[in-house]
């Protein structure tokens, strides 16, 4: 017998209800963010809304349903991306499914036409036969580059999924991105396993918000991996992050991890987190 799936804290009209009001109630002062499952967060800041490496689909399960490696869900699709038509920027950090999906990418754009794409340079070709685009439409970055968009700046910092690998040019195929606004700093790591200078590379942007995976690395898996929980905490504390929050977990039975771990290693280590629900929404404000 099947168990119950995950449920969102908020979903479908109710979570689109919830982006709707904070979009058409900007402040300058602080930003609201949204867990959307695996690495996918929404944040609204000033009017403006970014969505990062969206998943919200079946097609890994379809994909790989009958096969040895299924990708059984644990957790309910937090929302229809066919509902979120208030979005100005998506990111995809690299080109696995679960942060490169056509299935919530192209219903995505169909409703926001004025949508900007941001992607790893290195990825163009892959990215533009996967969602059938034109091959000038998505906005390239590299690592020791940056790109303004809307009001969001964009740096692309590598990531070592499980190495950082380069294309014949150089240029990063998997990344995270740093993404300032405002006053504040995010770190979006996409996938990334932790290693020697990441800490370095992170620290001079006094990161406000870190989003980091926590399903680790276990090669019996047969995908790349990623930091687990208590990599994530160090990385976190390393470089004076005001929050963290973990991701990319919760979504396919085979490749999870335990919150509570992560939240056991951030008590332990007095590092500033939360563990969000699907759906779940908080408001970032800085410190007085």
């Amino acid at each position: 017998m099947r168990e119950e799936l995950i449920r969102p804290l908020s979903s479908g009209a109710s979570l689109k209800k919830q982006i709707d009001a904070s979009k058409s109630n900007p402040q300058e002062d602080s930003f609201d963010i949204w867990w959307l499952g695996q690495s996918g967060f929404l944040i609204q800041w000033n009017g403006y809304c970014l969505l990062l490496d969206p998943y919200l689909s079946d097609s890994l399960t379809v994909k790989y349903a009958n096969t040895d490696k299924p990708h059984v869900r644990l957790s309910e699709r937090v929302i229809d991306p066919s509902l979120l038509n208030n979005i100005d920027i998506v990111t995809s950090s690299h080109n696995h499914t679960d942060h490169l999906d056509a299935d919530t990418l192209n219903p995505l754009m169909k409703v926001n036409p004025q949508i900007r794409f941001i992607i790893p340079e290195a990825n163009r070709e892959f990215v533009c036969d996967r969602i059938r685009c034109d091959r000038g439409y998505p906005i390239g970055l590299n690592d020791k580059e940056s790109v303004v968009v809307h009001p969001f700046t964009f740096f692309g910092i590598p990531s070592a999924h499980n190495e950082i690998e380069r294309d014949p040019e150089g240029r990063c195929k998997f990344m995270g991105f740093v993404v300032r606004f405002g006053s504040f700093n995010v770190y979006h790591s996409g996938d990334t396993l932790l290693y020697e200078g990441l800490d370095s590379l992170l620290k001079p942007f006094k990161i406000d918000l870190a989003l980091l995976p926590i399903n680790g690395n276990v090669p019996s898996r047969r995908v790349a991996g990623n930091m687990n929980a208590e990599e994530a905490v160090w990385l976190a504390k390393e470089i004076g992050a005001a929050l963290v929050i973990p991701h990319h977990y919760n979504m396919f039975a085979f490749n999870t991890a335990d919150p509570e771990l992560f939240a056991t290693a951030a008590k332990r280590e007095g590092q500033p987190h939360k563990v969000l629900q699907l759906g779940e929404n908080i408001t970032f404000k800085k410190a007085l």
